[in-house]
């Protein structure tokens, strides 16, 4: 696993990446750079816990709105895109315990 930089909202942050995975998690930061940027720009919070906070949200929201997928789902999917519900909920514990780790200087997300 090799680790990348990147920034969110104009931070840096040093990521582990699993191998072939860094065109994934890099599309992944800008979809969520995107979504925090929006939020701060709207000018109603500023604190970046909070803002992380609304951005997962709507991210999670965005995911859970999205069509249910096919009969022939990959192993490449997460477990909210193939639609195991029991799961889901794990694999959104694992996300948030990653964006605890990774903001672990401004705080905890929950």
């Amino acid at each position: 696993m090799k680790q990348i930089e990147v920034s969110i909202m104009g931070q840096s942050y040093l990521l582990g990446c699993p191998d072939g995975g860094e065109p994934q998690l890099r599309q992944a930061v800008s979809h969520v750079d995107r979504e925090m940027c929006a939020i701060r720009d709207a000018g109603k919070l500023k604190a970046r816990e909070r803002i992380a906070v609304l951005a997962a949200l709507n991210l999670a929201y965005e995911l859970a709105s999205m069509p249910a997928p096919s009969a022939t789902t990959t192993s490449a999917e997460t477990p909210a895109q193939a639609g195991d519900n029991d799961v889901s909920s794990e694999y959104l514990d694992t996300l948030i315990n990653r964006l605890d780790a990774t903001l672990n200087d401004d705080g905890h997300l929950l």
